[in-house]
């Protein structure tokens, strides 16, 4: 919308680049063209403005396939006014000489106009296609079939409308029937998922049967070997006893031997230690055999004085004294007065 102000009973409209303004004043074209600046009486002034930007219109329409199932097709259409003058002439663009206002719709015309074409040559494609080849190549078609249609429809080239592109977003069926259309690709998507279960499922118990059989191998060749192991120390210890007994019987024969040494040396000490005892005896008595009893006497007491306890005194009576004197043969003492 062009920008108007006022001064002194005058109007000052300043446009847009995108924006064709035509002036009329007394019927006559005083002004034509995009971004004008200028001053003008709004009594006599006639002003149209006509936006020469390209412009995006979304759709949205209903539509029946071939097997009367209603569709929703989005699509979206970008125009723009190629001659303002025809469009000027052919739909009222005019604008309020005090406020810049449009005083029509022109815009919701041409949508009206656009939207109701296309509709039309949608409708007509997919009247003639079933539901499930308009949902895999209905865009297609209904796009390139919009443009076409847009192309040779001869009211926009008069109206000065150029189509520049159609874009058809998307082609939905209701939502019942959307639903019941994903129920065989959710089934089959679910039925993958399960065999992928299972066979993971297949391959985990596999390996598990796996583990256990490399389980029990093991332990069987554990046990195998216990069982060497067991056979070994057996026969090991069976060595070590025969070792130790032969060690043993060699270590008996030794002492055996060592002791009838012993026990012979021991013997033929004590042999002659009794010959040398008897011979000394046999000296010994041979040397007292031809003493006088008296001289054995004597010794036989001085032997018995070495081996008698200490006696510091000892009193004899005259009894006693003559008896001991008479056996040693000597006489009697005298009888002091």
């Amino acid at each position: 919308m062009a920008d108007i102000t006022r001064r002194f009973g005058w109007r000052h409209l300043r446009s847009a680049p995108t924006a064709h303004i035509r002036h009329h004043k007394r019927g006559r074209l005083t002004h034509d063209g995009p971004g004008l600046s200028f001053w003008y009486r709004s009594l006599s002034a006639a002003l149209s403005e006509v936006p020469v930007d390209d412009r995006e219109l979304a759709m949205a329409f209903h539509a029946r396939t071939a097997d009367f199932q209603d569709v929703t097709v989005q699509a979206t259409v970008t125009y723009r006014v190629s001659d303002p003058a025809v469009a000027a002439a052919r739909l009222d663009f005019s604008v309020d000489p005090d406020t810049g206002v449009w005083r029509g719709t022109p815009l919701e015309q041409i949508a009206t106009l656009l939207t109701e074409t296309a509709q039309q040559h949608t409708l007509d494609v997919l009247a003639r296609t079933p539901l499930a080849a308009a949902l895999v190549d209905g865009v297609a078609a209904v796009r390139e079939r919009v443009a076409a249609g847009l192309s040779a429809e001869p009211r926009l080239p008069d109206t000065g409308i150029d189509v520049v592109a159609v874009r058809v977003v998307a082609i939905r069926p209701e939502a019942e029937v959307e639903r019941a259309l994903r129920t065989p690709a959710r089934e089959q998507i679910q039925q993958e998922a399960d065999r992928s279960v299972y066979e993971r499922r297949a391959v985990a118990v596999e390996r598990e049967r796996t583990i256990a059989e490399n389980e029990l191998a093991s332990k069987i060749e554990l046990a195998r070997r216990e069982e060497q192991l067991v056979d070994q120390r057996g026969t090991n210890a069976r060595r070590e006893a025969e070792e130790k007994s032969a060690a043993d019987g060699v270590r008996s024969a030794a002492e055996a031997a060592r002791t009838v040494r012993l026990a012979r040396a021991e013997a033929e000490a004590a042999r002659e230690v009794g010959a040398a005892r008897a011979e000394a005896q046999s000296a010994w008595l041979r040397a007292h055999a031809d003493v006088d009893p008296v001289t054995l006497h004597a010794l036989a007491a001085t032997r018995l004085a070495e081996n008698l306890p200490r006696i510091d005194s000892l009193t004899l009576s005259p009894d006693v004294l003559t008896g001991l004197l008479a056996r040693l043969g000597r006489p009697e003492p005298e009888a002091r007065a």
